[in-house]
């Protein structure tokens, strides 16, 4: 698998994709019909894209979040990696709903920046 992409979900949006067998939420309350597509990040870019979008709520006031660990050999519509402005940061977008096949981990966000601080951390 090349280097996974990300979803920052809230739990109760993924188990209910689960039942149908596709995730259609493109961001924090918008879907893939209203956005065109769904947003997507690199392990590197979560951290700013969760602080962007909940702030330092990481799971509290309300929102419990997880992180969807897409592989993208699975993805049957086409990614594009695109800057919100001219020169910015390129984020992965996903132009079509996302199987739930290819989603091969979920973990709750709180979960996600623990093991990541503890791997960045020197042995």
């Amino acid at each position: 698998m090349t280097e996974p992409l990300l979803h920052l979900a809230e739990a109760p949006l993924w188990e209910e994709a689960r039942g149908n067998g596709t995730y259609a939420m493109s961001t924090r309350g918008r879907t893939l019909e209203e956005e065109g597509f769904i947003h997507l990040s690199l392990p590197s870019q979560l951290p700013g894209v969760a602080r962007m979008l909940y702030g330092n709520e990481g799971g509290a006031g309300g929102h419990d979040l997880v992180v969807l660990v897409v592989d993208p050999a699975r993805l049957t519509a086409p990614v594009r990696y695109e800057a919100m402005k001219p020169g910015g940061e390129e984020f992965p977008h996903l132009y079509g709903p996302l199987p739930v096949e290819a989603v091969v981990e979920v973990r709750r966000l709180e979960d996600w920046h623990h093991d990541r601080r503890e791997e960045d951390e020197p042995q």
